[in-house]
């Protein structure tokens, strides 16, 4: 019923395969610091605002603590975007993308951020 049919160990699943390999680099991607600019000057523009991972395996976990409020809101959100929008995400999907909105709003807006304003209203 589960047995591979003969001669299939000779032909990997390659499918299966790419899916637990690890991504590979790009050319020229060594993951070094990027070569300097022409003129000396330096590139003092660092991107600390990754695109969302969105619906894909992660190897790197946290945890994080919420409030019953907090939880409840997420939930809310998640089924009011399943419901109106038919947009189906998990609870993990929805705080990446508020991570990296977050972020990315950091990244251009600095101390104007709305991550400084509500870090400094506390």
């Amino acid at each position: 019923m589960f047995f591979r049919s003969a001669g299939s160990e000779e032909t990997p699943d390659t499918e299966t395969d790419r899916r637990h390999e690890a991504p590979e680099q790009r050319d020229g991607d060594e993951g070094g610091p990027p070569p300097p600019r022409r003129g000396g000057q330096k590139d003092t523009s660092i991107s600390r605002a990754p695109k969302p991972s969105g619906r894909q395996r992660h190897d790197e976990k946290i945890t994080v603590y919420i409030s019953s409020p907090e939880l409840l809101a997420l939930e809310q959100t998640r089924l009011t975007l399943r419901a109106e929008y038919g947009l189906s995400a998990d609870r993990g999907r929805l705080v990446r993308e508020a991570v990296a909105a977050l972020l990315a709003d950091f990244e251009e807006n600095g101390a104007s951020s709305m991550l400084v304003r509500r870090l400094t209203e506390e």
